[in-house]
């Protein structure tokens, strides 16, 4: 399963990338590469109950 919260973009503002770059739309940043891999590989990960990013802008705090 890929990340729902995850966009793959050549741009950002006024700056343009030579590649697409992926974008976290929960924290609104860019993430690194090897997050991305990670959020967009495990096919038994839950999102929103497993990254830590959605449950930290969600208000809720890692177990």
């Amino acid at each position: 399963m890929t990340c729902p919260h995850l966009e793959y973009r050549r741009e950002s503002n006024d700056e343009q990338f030579d590649h697409t770059r992926a974008y976290c739309t929960v924290t609104g940043q860019f993430v690194q590469p090897m997050r991305a891999d990670i959020c967009n590989d495990r096919y038994d990960l839950d999102h929103s109950e497993h990254c830590e990013i959605y449950r930290e802008n969600r208000g809720e705090e890692d177990s």
